[in-house]
């Protein structure tokens, strides 16, 4: 099951994890520099929020583009069942 973002949806999605890029990269200075504890865990949290609405649009790009390909009947070779168990797989790995 390949995905393809384009336009809005890629855009979205890269700067979702240009954002978090930023974030880790202020969690690593703020430990560097000994900041506080909490400041420290809202910045990492906050990161951490940015990666999984990044994997939530790919998913959901994925399954939108999944669903097409079954409605046309072009499943790549691989039944709707499979396909279906694929799918959850990936939303429970951002669970």
């Amino acid at each position: 099951m390949e995905v393809e973002l384009t336009g809005a949806d890629l855009k979205a999605v890269l700067n979702r994890l240009r954002r978090a890029q930023g974030q880790i990269a202020g969690v690593i200075r703020m430990i560097e520099e000994g900041r506080d504890c909490e400041d420290v865990v809202t910045q990492l949290a906050a990161a951490s929020r940015a990666l999984d609405r990044a994997g939530f649009a790919i998913i959901a790009t994925g399954l939108e583009q999944c669903v097409a390909d079954i409605g046309s009947g072009r499943k790549n070779g691989e039944g709707s069942e499979e396909m279906r168990a694929r799918l959850e797989k990936l939303f429970l790995s951002l669970a």
